[in-house]
């Protein structure tokens, strides 16, 4: 999802992360090897519809694709670990 790589990149604007190379080098080269999937409407209702504590509407977008397409959500976010019905998975 292109809201993953958005997230990167406001962590690389903050000073949180660092990118070995140029943003438009970065992404391409970052992502070659995802599908990416699609934000439908169908996902935004569900985006709105979970009982989650977490605000950011990037980690709701990024759940709800989760919950709707049937996948796996990874993370390193304690706070989007166990939430539920959808499945995920720690990255630490």
């Amino acid at each position: 999802m292109a809201i993953s790589g958005w997230e990167a990149l406001l962590l690389h604007a903050k000073g949180r992360i660092r990118l070995n190379r140029s943003l438009r080098e970065w992404v391409p080269m970052a992502t070659m090897h995802l599908r990416e999937a699609p934000l439908t409407h169908e996902i935004v209702v569900a985006a709105q519809e979970l009982e989650m504590a977490q605000q950011d509407p990037a980690d709701r977008f990024l759940a709800a694709t989760a919950e709707v397409l049937g996948l796996t959500l990874v993370t390193a976010d304690e706070r989007l670990l166990g939430l539920g019905k959808i499945a995920t998975l720690a990255n630490r």
